[in-house]
């Protein structure tokens, strides 16, 4: 569910993929935006490159005002180094075709650490004089179960001690609130850098698998 959760918060499930010309948006920031010029030319670099290789039209190809392009948004370095041929067809199409979307999202957790089966994140309880200390920004496991245990956070996770954890700011609206994350949750956050992009697809993954668990499904 993590997978369609992912083309769930970035595209609606394909619906949004993006109107802007790739090859616009990528020029435009690459030489009109000096904060991250530098960035940017290299994935124009990378674009024209992907381009050759899997037959992308450099002047139709759309996606978002970064230039990040499909139902996944990879971005044109994103899409080389990660996208897979799902349909073994010979081509990666992360426009169209849906099994090289599911498999290349898939793909990006995996390399990235994701392990099958862990946990991602879980409810948890803390002081609030504990949660006030909290950075929304970062989004290293500098934690252990273990060691927020002994700081008083409870939380469910039939964990070994040592496992790595983040204690994550996650007010409610009537209240703060905090969860404890794990690698999945980090793997997650590699693929955008917010601790709330992470638990939105989160939340939308175990809304996906409640849904196609249900009885009347």
């Amino acid at each position: 569910p993590y997978v369609v959760a992912i083309i769930g918060v970035e595209t609606f499930f394909g619906r949004n993929k993006g109107s802007w010309r790739v090859l616009d948006a990528l020029m435009t920031l690459g030489f009109e935006y000096p904060p991250r010029g530098a960035f940017f030319r290299s994935e124009l670099e990378q674009f024209l490159l992907l381009a050759r290789e899997e037959k992308v039209d450099p002047e139709s190809a759309l996606g978002s005002y970064a230039g990040a392009m499909g139902a996944p948004q990879f971005i044109p370095s994103s899409y080389r180094r990660y996208a897979v041929d799902g349909g073994a067809d010979g081509a990666r199409d992360l426009f169209v075709d849906w099994d090289d979307v599911v498999a290349s999202v898939a793909n990006y957790f995996k390399v990235h650490g994701w392990q099958a089966g862990a946990p991602v994140v879980v409810e948890a309880t803390a002081d609030p004089s504990l949660m006030a200390t909290l950075d929304p920004r970062n989004l290293q496991l500098n934690e252990t179960v273990g060691g927020l245990r002994g700081r008083g956070v409870e939380f469910e996770a039939d964990l070994p001690p040592e496992t790595a954890a983040i204690l994550i700011p996650a007010e409610l609206q009537d209240r703060p609130n905090v969860r404890v994350g794990f690698q999945n949750f980090q793997v997650i956050t590699r693929y955008n850098r917010s601790i709330r992009y992470a638990m939105a697809v989160h939340d939308l993954a175990q809304a996906i698998r409640a849904r196609a668990t249900a009885p009347d499904t």
